[in-house]
């Protein structure tokens, strides 16, 4: 199987930005359960100072999976599922389906090659932008993550909309906002950990003759750039995911929530769900960079003529 082959002509940015929203959703779809499992992990035993044995409720990504399945029923495993494909056809579309154009726009006029700086600019930046415009959704998304443990009378929210109203109306605009600096640190880290990687393995594959510009060629590159984009931004993630997920107060800022996580668990803790972050980022690059590529020549071929 190696997929439609590369059109004639090049993709235009619309069909990228369309393409790179859907491929993010359905990559979503399947690995949601993964990322559920890495947020419960990032915040087990939070401010328990001292941790003990005793708190420790998951263990490993089959225990917290299995633990949440049996306690929570097989829909915990997708609680804010909603919320995230939200934020895939705003965040995904900007950070990827941009990525190709920004690039295009800082490479020098008349440059034969893109260079590994500008390649870096251009991740940080559809990152940055992306998370500014899409961060409400990743808030609501972490929340109901997080507080899928809860009785339905002690949950927060009763929904999606709810969650964005309630958040609003106790914590003002900014609630919604929470986490923005953290996160674009993350995605920014990210952004280049997975675009630029996917970007320079793919061009060496393709320069090298080592393969073709198919389904194979995509996959390598893609897991190659989920396993980078996994080492560089795991200590970020874990912040991030703590921050958003703190009561009004319980935090100063970003920077007060890192010197408690290291208090409480020491480096150690800057790690946190790493393998599930691993499985579900690894797992999510090679789901979505996939389809994007499909997406992209299917959404040309239909093109008229």
């Amino acid at each position: 199987m190696v997929g439609l082959k590369p059109p004639e002509v090049p993709p235009t940015a619309a069909v990228k930005f369309v393409s790179a929203g859907m491929a993010g959703c359905i990559a979503d779809l399947c690995t949601f359960p993964l990322d559920t499992a890495k947020v419960r992990l990032q915040i087990q035993g939070e401010v328990r100072i001292p941790r003990t044995i005793s708190s420790v409720e998951y263990r490993g990504v089959l225990g917290t999976l299995s633990t949440m399945v049996r306690t929570e029923g097989v829909r915990s495993l997708y609680s804010g599922l909603v919320a995230g494909l939200q934020r895939q056809m705003s965040f995904a579309s900007i950070r990827i389906g941009l990525y190709d154009s920004v690039k295009q726009l800082y490479t020098p006029k008349g440059a034969e090659n893109t260079g590994m700086a500008t390649r870096l600019l251009a991740g940080c930046t559809t990152g940055a932008v992306a998370v500014a415009c899409a961060q409400p959704t990743d808030v609501v998304k972490v929340r109901f993550q997080a507080s899928g443990a809860l009785s339905d009378g002690a949950r927060r929210y009763s929904g999606t909309v709810d969650a964005y109203r309630t958040i609003a109306r106790e914590e003002g605009i900014r609630g919604l906002w929470r986490g923005t600096l953290p996160n674009i640190a993350r995605n920014a880290i990210i952004n280049c950990g997975e675009l630029v990687t996917y970007d320079l393995l793919k061009d060496a594959l393709l320069r090298a003759q080592l393969m073709a510009d198919n389904v194979p060629c995509h996959f390598v590159a893609a897991f190659g750039a989920g396993f980078c984009a996994t080492v560089v931004a795991s200590p970020v993630d874990v912040v991030k995911t703590r921050y958003m997920n703190a009561s009004p107060g319980q935090y100063r800022n970003a920077l007060s929530c890192l010197l408690a996580l290291l208090m409480q668990d020491g480096p150690a803790g800057l790690y946190k769900g790493f393998i599930p972050s691993f499985l579900r980022l690894g797992s999510w690059n090679v789901v979505m960079f996939v389809s994007y590529e499909q997406l992209q020549r299917a959404m040309m071929l239909a093109r008229p003529a």
